[in-house]
C-alpha cells in the first residue's frame, strides 16, 4: 500500500502520513472488538486486514489533496485547510454509507448472522475511528510534514519514468470520459446492460456455505459386516493406520475401534474410526495438499476390501456436525417402528445419489439386518425362584457389558472399579446360559433357567430425530459441484423417492446452510437502500444518489466472471466479500459525484464541464486509493495452508471486484452523472445557464 502512495505521490513525506494510520487502525480494531466481546478469528481477523485497507484509503485521499494543493501553489498549512473543505464532505459521507452497508447484516439471525456480525462491526467501528482519524489528524499532518515537491523534471528516474507512463493514461482516460459524456443516454443504456450481464453472470455462481478448509487432519470412518468381532475391527483398524502412513503428507494415525464417527461416537463393535494427521503445511510438498492426500487415501484403503470406508474432512466449524460435506436424515414418520422398511428406503436413496455425476460418497452406518437375540424372561419361573427382573437384566448388563461397583484408592489416587465377564465366558449362547443369578434364598441359579434366547435379526442402533426413527445418510458434492448444488439434488431424489410417511431433513452443517438460504439477499437490499437514503440526505436530493447507486452493480462483473471461472462458490465469505465491495465501489463513485455537484451547483459550470471536471481530480486518488486496496487484499488470493479457502474465497471476491469497480465505473460515473442531473434540473424546472446561452461542450483533454 505505501509503495502505491510512494509512487504516486513522489514524496516519502506524504508517505508517512498514511502509514501512521495503520497502527491507529489496530488499536483501534482491537479495541472495538473488546468492547464488543469479540474473539480474535477468522471473521475479526479478515475485518481487521479489510479495515486497514479502508482507513489507509481515507488517509490517501486526504494526503492526495493537500499535495495537489501544494502543487497549485499554496503552503502546506493553507493546502491542508482547503483540502479538509473539498473533502470533508466525501469522507462523512463513506463513512456513513460504509457503516450503513455492514449494520444491516449484523442483525441477521443464527449462525450466519454471528460471523456476518463481527465482521461487520468491527468494520463499522473501524470505519468510524478512520473518519475521525481523517478529519483530525491527517490534516494536522500534511499541514506539518509536507513540502513543495521538487519540479517533475528534476525527480529520479523511476518517478520521471512513471510519470511518462501515468501522464498519457490520464490524458486518454479524460478524452475518453469527455466523448463518453457527449453520448451519456448511449452510454448509460450500455451500463444498464453491463449491470444485467453482472447479475445473470453472478446467478450462476453454485451456491455454497461455508469454503473446504485443511485443517491438518481426515477423518476415516470404517465398518465391518455385520456382527464382526472388536477383535476383528481392530485389525482392520491396524492396517487402516500402516496403509495410511505410507501416503506423501501423512504423519500419524490415531485409531479407535468400537465406535461409529457418523452416530455421534456411539458404541458399535463393526465400525471404527481412524483420525489421519497430517504433516504440517510449511513441510508439505507438491501433491500432498489436501485433495490429493483424500485422493490417494481412498487408492490405498482398496486394500481393504472387507470394510466400508468414509474419508471425510472435518466441519469447518467445529461442533456443527461431526464431518464435512452434507448430512441428510431420513425419518419414519408413520407411527410404525418398521426399521427394516426404513433401511431398504435409505438404501434405495444411497444408489440413486451415487449414480449421480454431482454426488459422491454416499454412506449411512445403518443396518437394519445384524444378528442378535431376543432374551424372553420367563417372569413366572423367576417370581418362583424370588429373582426379579431387574436382577435378570442386571446380570447381563454386568456380564455382557460393564458395571460401575465401587472405587478404591492407591497411590494418592482414586480409581474406579469395573466388572465385566473374560470372553471366553460370553462367547456363546450356552454359556451365557451358564451365568449365575442369585435368588432370593441366597442359591445361585443359571441364567438360562429363566430366560430364553431367540435368534434374531434387527439393527445395532436405533437413532431418533426429531423423535422420530431416523437414518443418517453422508456424502460430499461431485467434483467441480458445489454444496448447494448437492443438497439441490438430493432434494429431488427425496422427493421423487420418498413414500408417504417418511421424510427427510438436512442436520449439521446442511441444515445451517438451509438456513441462511436467501437471507442475505434482504441484507444486500437493505444495505443499497441505506446507501441511498444515507446520500439522499447529505445531497438533499432523491435523484443524486441514483448515480452512486448505479456504480455498484458495475463492480458485479469482476466476482461473477472470476468465481465462475475458477469454479468456487457463492460462500459466506464471497458473500462478506461482496457487502465489502458495495461500500467500495459506491465510495469511488461518491469521490466523482461529490466534486462535479460542487462544480455545479456552486460554481455554476456546465454539467458537461462539471463532470469531465470532476472525473479529472479524482482520478488520481481513486487509482491511488483502489491500488493500495487491491495489492493489500493480494496475500488473500495467493493464500495457502490453515483456513486458505476462507481467505481466497473473500481475496478472489475483493480482489477482482475492486478491478471491475475501478476500471468501469471512473469511466460510467460520469455519463450517470450527467443523465441523472439533467434529469433532476428537468424536474425541477431550472435553466441550467442563462437565457439565450447554450451549454458548452466539454473541454477536450489536452493530447
Amino acid at each position: 500500500m505505501l509503495a502505491v502512495i510512494l509512487v504516486f505521490l513522489q514524496d516519502w513525506r506524504a508517505t508517512l502520513v498514511p502509514a501512521t494510520t495503520v497502527p491507529v487502525t489496530i488499536i483501534g480494531a482491537f479495541a472495538g472488538m473488546a468492547l464488543l466481546g469479540f474473539t480474535v478469528n477468522l471473521s475479526t481477523l479478515f475485518a481487521l486486514v479489510l479495515a486497514i485497507g479502508i482507513v489507509v484509503d481515507d488517509a490517501i485521499v486526504v494526503v492526495e489533496g493537500a499535495a495537489h494543493q501544494i502543487e497549485q501553489g499554496l503552503t502546506p498549512h493553507d493546502a491542508a485547510i482547503k483540502a479538509m473543505d473539498q473533502l470533508f464532505g466525501p469522507i462523512i459521507g463513506i463513512t456513513l454509507v460504509l457503516m450503513s452497508v455492514f449494520l444491516p447484516s449484523a442483525f441477521l439471525p443464527g449462525l450466519t448472522g454471528q460471523m456476518y456480525a463481527q465482521f461487520a462491526l468491527v468494520i463499522s467501528a473501524t470505519a468510524l475511528l478512520s473518519a475521525i482519524n481523517a478529519a483530525t489528524l491527517k490534516p494536522t499532518q500534511c499541514a506539518l510534514w509536507l513540502r513543495v515537491p521538487k519540479p517533475p523534471e528534476q525527480r529520479n528516474p523511476a518517478f520521471r519514468f512513471f510519470n511518462a507512463v501515468y501522464n498519457p493514461v490520464e490524458r486518454a482516460y479524460a478524452g475518453l470520459v469527455g466523448r463518453m459524456i457527449h453520448h451519456s443516454g448511449k452510454v448509460g443504456i450500455l451500463g444498464l446492460v453491463m449491470i444485467a450481464i453482472a447479475f445473470a453472470g453472478f446467478v450462476r455462481i453454485p451456491t455454497g456455505f461455508l469454503p473446504l478448509e485443511d485443517q491438518g487432519y481426515l477423518m476415516v470412518a470404517m465398518q465391518l459386516p455385520d456382527g464382526a468381532s472388536l477383535e476383528r475391527t481392530q485389525k482392520a483398524l491396524d492396517r487402516v493406520s500402516e496403509l495410511s502412513r505410507t501416503v506423501p503428507g501423512v504423519d500419524q494415525v490415531v485409531a479407535i475401534s468400537g465406535i461409529s464417527a457418523i452416530d455421534n461416537n456411539a458404541t458399535l463393535s463393526n465400525a471404527g474410526v481412524a483420525y489421519v494427521i497430517l504433516k504440517d503445511w510449511s513441510v508439505r510438498g507438491k501433491g500432498e495438499d489436501l485433495l490429493s492426500i483424500f485422493t490417494n487415501l481412498s487408492k490405498v484403503y482398496e486394500q481393504i476390501p472387507e470394510a466400508s470406508m468414509l474419508i471425510v474432512p472435518p466441519p469447518s466449524i467445529q461442533g456443527i456436525g461431526n464431518s464435512g460435506g452434507f448430512t441428510m436424515m431420513l425419518e419414519l414418520r408413520d407411527g410404525s417402528a418398521d426399521l427394516t422398511k426404513l433401511g431398504d428406503i435409505t438404501n434405495s436413496v444411497i444408489a440413486a445419489g451415487n449414480s449421480q455425476s454431482g454426488l459422491q460418497k454416499l454412506f449411512t452406518s445403518f443396518r437394519s439386518s445384524v444378528p442378535q437375540y431376543d432374551v424372553l424372561v420367563d417372569r413366572t419361573k423367576a417370581e418362583t425362584l424370588g429373582v426379579t427382573v431387574g436382577q435378570v437384566f442386571n446380570t447381563l448388563a454386568s456380564y455382557l457389558g460393564s458395571n460401575y461397583v465401587g472405587q478404591f484408592n492407591k497411590f494418592s489416587r482414586t480409581f474406579q472399579v469395573y466388572i465385566q465377564g473374560d470372553k471366553d465366558f460370553r462367547a456363546h449362547v450356552r454359556e451365557i446360559e451358564q451365568l449365575p443369578v442369585k435368588t432370593a434364598s441366597g442359591q445361585m441359579v443359571p441364567l438360562g433357567t429363566l430366560v430364553n434366547l431367540k435368534p434374531t435379526v434387527g439393527p445395532p442402533l436405533i437413532t431418533l430425530f426429531n423423535l422420530y426413527p431416523a437414518t443418517t445418510i453422508l456424502g460430499s458434492p461431485g467434483a467441480g459441484y458445489s454444496s448447494g448444488e448437492a443438497m439441490d439434488l438430493m432434494d429431488q431424489i427425496g422427493n421423487a423417492m420418498l413414500p408417504p410417511g417418511t421424510a427427510y431433513e438436512w442436520s449439521a452443517m446442511s441444515f445451517q446452510e438451509m438456513l441462511a438460504g436467501n437471507q442475505i439477499l434482504y441484507a444486500f437490499g437493505l444495505a443499497i437502500l441505506l446507501v441511498y437514503l444515507v446520500l439522499a440526505g447529505q445531497y438533499e436530493s432523491w435523484l443524486a444518489p441514483i448515480t452512486v447507486v448505479l456504480s455498484v452493480p458495475l463492480s458485479l462483473l469482476g466476482p461473477a466472471a472470476v468465481l465462475n471461472a475458477v469454479g468456487v462458490p457463492n460462500n459466506l465469505y464471497v458473500q462478506i466479500g461482496l457487502i465489502l465491495l458495495i461500500s467500495l465501489s459506491a465510495k469511488n463513485a461518491i469521490l466523482i459525484v461529490e466534486v462535479a455537484r460542487e462544480e455545479r451547483v456552486l460554481h455554476g459550470k456546465p454539467i458537461l464541464e462539471a463532470a469531465l471536471n470532476a472525473a479529472r481530480a479524482r482520478f488520481r486518488p481513486i487509482i491511488m486509493t483502489s491500488f493500495a486496496f487491491i495489492l493489500g487484499v493480494l496475500p488473500l488470493v495467493l493464500a495457502t495452508g490453515a483456513g486458505a479457502g476462507a481467505r481466497k474465497s473473500i481475496g478472489i471476491t475483493v480482489f477482482s471486484g475492486m478491478m471491475a469497480s475501478t476500471c468501469l465505473a471512473v469511466v460510467f460515473v460520469p455519463s450517470f452523472f450527467v443523465i441523472i442531473q439533467r434529469l433532476e434540473e428537468r424536474l425541477k424546472g431550472k435553466k441550467p445557464l442563462p437565457p439565450g446561452a447554450s451549454e458548452p461542450h466539454a473541454p477536450a483533454a489536452a493530447e
